[in-house]
């Protein structure tokens, strides 16, 4: 058995390298280029209005928010939540508690 065992262990270790390259997989292809739709980014609009700072957010041309960076103290967000072109929310932070999304599925 100590004879043996320096015989197979070269002839052990040189068929597991050798099927280990016959298993590689075939190289992948490269992904195609992705188009970004210019109509799904924000349009904004900054606005200085004495000390303060308008951030107004518009996608397809509708205002779906406003951050309001005051002089003094934290900057808020006027949130349209529901689109119907009222900016119902008001909120200091936009990573704030859950927000249920809410898509538009028809329109006329």
């Amino acid at each position: 058995m100590r004879r043996l065992l320096p015989v197979l262990l070269p002839l052990l270790i040189g068929g597991a390298a050798r099927g280990a390259d016959d298993d590689a997989p075939p190289p992948l292809e490269p992904l195609p280029e992705v188009e970004e739709d210019q109509e799904l980014q924000p349009e904004v609009t900054i606005r200085r209005r004495g000390k303060s700072v308008i951030e107004e957010y518009r996608i397809g041309g509708q205002l779906y928010m406003i951050k309001v960076i005051p002089p003094i103290g934290p900057p808020y967000y006027l949130v349209d939540t529901d689109a119907d072109g009222t900016l119902d929310t008001r909120r200091s932070d936009l990573e704030e508690g859950a927000r249920v999304h809410q898509w538009r599925i028809l329109e006329w």
